[in-house]
């Protein structure tokens, strides 16, 4: 039998607390090749929160600056290429997983004081269905999605439910491309100062409609922002206390004013503001990149007690189908939920190179180990076999 809403609401914000609750939480998002290989397996239509009993999941409204249909430019038999609300022209090409990014809104820094957003609190972001470039555009193309508040009732019964909006340089580089962002910070600093805090304003002004029209039904708000790559930051930690931590900081305080979880998803090696978002009083930081260098097993002693983590499953171990490779991977990340402040999940997605039969036995090991409190005899005496 399934765990009741309650039950894994309660998990959840024992982690946030540092507490243990009667096991450990799992959250996940999935790859759309991975779920039609779950559904081929099965042999008919599975929803994996329901079916793997996961704790929460996330609901992202329309957040495109523009609310408006793609605009299909060239579809062929595979490729496709479309323009969307930001502005952007993107090609989806069916041999590859992930689009390509071909032209942007913003050409010039001259440009960005006259650039234009449909209203935040316009309801269509949360009422109408349709195309959005952040929920529709990954390792497939999606069109004419259910809205947001019909998405977040599908859920919102048996599940803690996190709404979803970008931090700052997330949102900016989806406008501007990554290289002008990158140049414009360091050579056009006033305008591109001043183009930061308009989108500050705007995703206040969303995180604080969606909270307002969710009615109670929300956990928390999910901040998506990748400002790290494998090695490191994409800019100093000075450049991002300047320019994108009062940003960051207003929308955790903006969830926390409402009651609610405020959980960071930023791929990467982000650690050198991770003491930052502590500070800022972050409840869960995701999805911690093991290839990236990050070991929740070695934060957690860092950060026990000032900030949660989710995440950290080495998703190669997933692709490998190893199962002796899996269980070490899984053992030895489920040390972190010792005392709470930790949340399973895997260091990024599930993607279309896990087999059905991999996250299977993930769940499996997570059911069988993650019972709290934890018997962290067991589990090391069970690591050091694997290991001979």
């Amino acid at each position: 039998m399934n765990s009741t809403k309650e039950q894994k609401l309660a998990r959840i914000h024992a982690a946030a607390s540092h507490r243990e609750a009667d096991r450990i939480p799992v959250g996940e998002s999935f790859w759309t090749g991975f779920l039609k290989k779950l559904d081929a397996y099965h042999g008919h239509s599975i929803d994996p929160y329901r079916q793997f009993d996961l704790d929460y999941l996330m609901v992202i409204p329309n957040m495109d600056p523009a609310i408006r249909r793609f605009e299909i430019q060239k579809a062929g038999k595979e490729d496709i290429r479309i323009k969307t609300g930001f502005g952007a022209t993107l090609l989806r090409r069916g041999d590859i997983p992930m689009p390509h990014y071909e032209a942007f809104a913003v050409t010039s820094a001259a440009q960005l004081k006259d650039f234009a957003f449909d209203p935040p609190r316009d309801p269509r972001r949360l009422y109408g269905a349709g195309d959005d470039q952040i929920n529709c555009v990954g390792d497939t193309l999606l069109r004419s999605i259910p809205c947001w508040n019909a998405r977040l009732d599908s859920y919102c019964d048996d599940f803690p439910v996190f709404g979803g909006i970008c931090e700052a340089y997330e949102y900016v580089w989806r406008i501007t491309g990554t290289e002008n962002a990158l140049c414009w910070m360091l050579t056009e600093e006033n305008a591109f100062g001043d183009f930061v805090e308009c989108v500050g304003d705007f995703l206040v002004g969303l995180t604080e409609y969606q909270i307002s029209e969710a009615r109670g039904r929300l956990a928390g708000v999910c901040i998506y922002g990748d400002v790290a790559y494998t090695n490191g930051m994409l800019f100093s930690p000075e450049k991002w206390r300047e320019l994108f931590a009062p940003v960051t900081k207003r929308l955790i305080d903006t969830i926390h004013a409402a009651g609610l979880l405020a959980y960071y998803h930023g791929c990467g090696n982000a650690y050198p503001i991770f003491d930052d978002l502590a500070a800022m009083g972050l409840d869960f930081y995701n999805p911690l990149e093991a290839k990236a260098g990050l070991d929740v097993v070695e934060l957690k002693k860092e950060y026990a007690g000032r900030m949660a983590f989710a995440g950290n499953i080495d998703v190669r171990a997933l692709e490998s189908g190893n199962r002796k490779q899996i269980k070490k991977e899984v053992l030895y990340k489920l040390q972190a939920g010792a005392g709470g402040g930790w949340m399973c999940a895997s260091d990024h997605s599930i993607s279309s190179f896990v087999e059905p039969q991999s996250y299977e036995y993930m769940v499996e090991l997570l059911r069988e180990y993650g019972s709290l409190p934890l018997d962290t005899e067991r589990l090391k005496a069970e690591l050091e076999a694997l290991e001979r």
